[in-house]
């Protein structure tokens, strides 16, 4: 138990030297290679990112909207846990649903030419398509639909929704599935016989 609570004191401490060295690694509009840093494991820290993308660290919201997307260009998905990871070190946070939210979106051209452009709440910006899909879990309850749109490197951001409603004022009918092109690729919302 005490060397439980003492690495997690260590983690705590950490949590300013991760600043530091996001800061060191970001480069002027360029994200860090995060994908090729391995180090060990440091332990978790008590931050977690809620489904309203809002960052939380020790219980408290974070409220620098620069530190949150300085922190957000050193997240890493392994499986299904989230890290946030420098060349030094790596420590585990909570991710509620998605560590993004696509707050906004663009739509340029129609049917197949049609490209769907995101914005997510940390200023990412990511184009709908083969790389980069979007996909709709149904709740099994409710049957209420909960939008994704692939980001980066694994990490999603979850369509808010004002922008799902958006979306779905511009969707189509392809092979009896509602849904919405985007850089030649046509995304599954909600089969068509399914539609009010």
């Amino acid at each position: 138990m005490a060397k439980s609570q003492a690495r997690q004191d260590i983690v705590r401490a950490d949590a300013g030297s991760l600043e530091q060295a996001a800061r060191s690694a970001s480069k002027k509009g360029k994200l860090p290679p995060v994908h090729l840093w391995n180090p060990e494991f440091c332990g978790d820290l008590d931050m977690r990112i809620a489904r309203d993308g809002t960052w939380f660290y020790l219980g408290t919201p974070i409220g620098r909207p620069e530190l949150v997307r300085l922190f957000s260009t050193i997240l890493k998905k392994e499986g299904e846990k989230y890290f946030l990871v420098t060349p030094v070190e790596k420590v585990g946070i909570t991710v509620e649903d998605a560590p993004f939210v696509a707050v906004d979106f663009e739509a340029t051209g129609e049917d197949a030419a049609q490209v769907l452009r995101f914005e997510t709440n940390v200023g990412d910006v990511t184009e709908a398509g083969e790389e980069n899909p979007i996909r709709v879990e149904r709740d099994l309850e409710t049957g209420e639909p909960s939008p994704y749109v692939h980001v980066r490197a694994g990490l999603e951001a979850l369509i808010d929704r004002k922008s799902f409603y958006r979306l779905v004022e511009i969707g189509c009918v392809e092979d009896a599935w509602f849904g919405l092109w985007s850089g030649g690729e046509f995304f599954r919302i909600i089969p068509a016989a399914e539609l009010p």
